[in-house]
């Protein structure tokens, strides 16, 4: 984390009494913060915060540093509202980032009414199924769907959760009939989705508790959307996320397996540089997004 970052979540642990309710709110992980309030302290080398089992309290050191580093926050907040206010529109390049298939799905259709709202903003677009270095490429905010975001320099932010489901044609369930438990998925033809964590094996939650089924898919593709077409297409069963599978299913040419049990659902982040590093251009992007999601 950058020194306004470190600042930020310092605060945020104050204030939420808590470094797992900071943690929460910020999108990382409690050990993140606590490496980070440790660093601090020993780069001022002055302990600023006093925790045991039962409660955790400012000392002298941490009181005026809390202080003062709300009123930096602050003032930084002031002096990036007036640029954003003298700006008067969203302009300027942004580059974002997503997966085929959630680029194509969800960003694509929200386009039109984005890009005619801000028409001074130019905008790069990039799909790319595989988790790139954004730094390196230069994106202002990546969209990655994951069960969690690891520790790093990035920030990621919750957008929204993923759900998925198992699905199968209704010309694939006559002519193989449909699975009545999850042990019956082996001695099926499987589509896996070669990214996926779930490939070679699916984690079940239903009126039993868990269930660990490993599988081994004849057929294992890159890309979500193929996937799709595979099942649709009478190929085999597979999962598929809430974002491709809704209208397939709505018109019937996909079907739910095993509705009664429940994958895992992985949340959507957006990926920034920095969390004081956000901008109208992301800001804006963002509200789209969240937008087109609760659709």
């Amino acid at each position: 984390m950058d020194k306004l970052s470190v600042m930020n979540a310092f605060c945020r642990i104050v204030e939420r009494g808590s470094f797992a309710r900071a943690a929460e709110d910020l999108g990382v992980s409690p050990a993140l913060l606590s490496r980070e309030v440790k660093l601090l302290e020993e780069g001022l080398g002055a302990s600023l915060l006093t925790r045991t089992t039962r409660r955790m309290s400012l000392t002298d050191h941490g009181r005026i540093y809390y202080d003062e580093a709300r009123r930096i926050l602050g003032a930084v907040t002031m002096v990036e509202d007036r640029i954003r206010e003298g700006a008067g529109e969203v302009s300027g390049h942004l580059k974002v980032n997503a997966s085929s298939s959630f680029g194509q799905m969800v960003i694509a259709p929200m386009l039109p009414e984005f890009l005619a709202k801000y028409p001074d903003l130019r905008l790069t677009l990039s799909l790319d199924d595989r988790v790139v270095d954004m730094i390196e490429g230069g994106f202002d905010v990546s969209i990655r769907i994951r069960p969690a975001m690891p520790d790093s320099a990035l920030i990621a932010r919750k957008v929204g959760t993923m759900r998925q489901h198992i699905f199968a044609s209704p010309g694939y369930l006559a002519n193989h009939g449909s699975p009545d438990t999850p042990h019956d998925l082996p001695k099926h033809r499987i589509i896996g989705f070669l990214l996926a964590d779930h490939l070679t094996h699916w984690s079940l939650n239903g009126p039993d508790g868990p269930l660990d089924i490993p599988l081994d898919p004849p057929v294992r593709v890159g890309n979500s959307l193929v996937l799709r077409d595979l099942l649709i297409a009478g190929q085999g069963i597979g999962t598929l996320p809430d974002f491709i599978s809704t209208a397939e299913e709505a018109k019937g040419s996909l079907v739910r397996v095993l509705p009664q049990y429940q994958l895992p659902a992985p949340e959507i982040f957006a990926v920034t540089g920095s969390r004081l590093g956000i901008d109208a251009r992301v800001t804006a992007f963002l509200k789209h997004l969240r937008a087109a999601l609760e659709h």
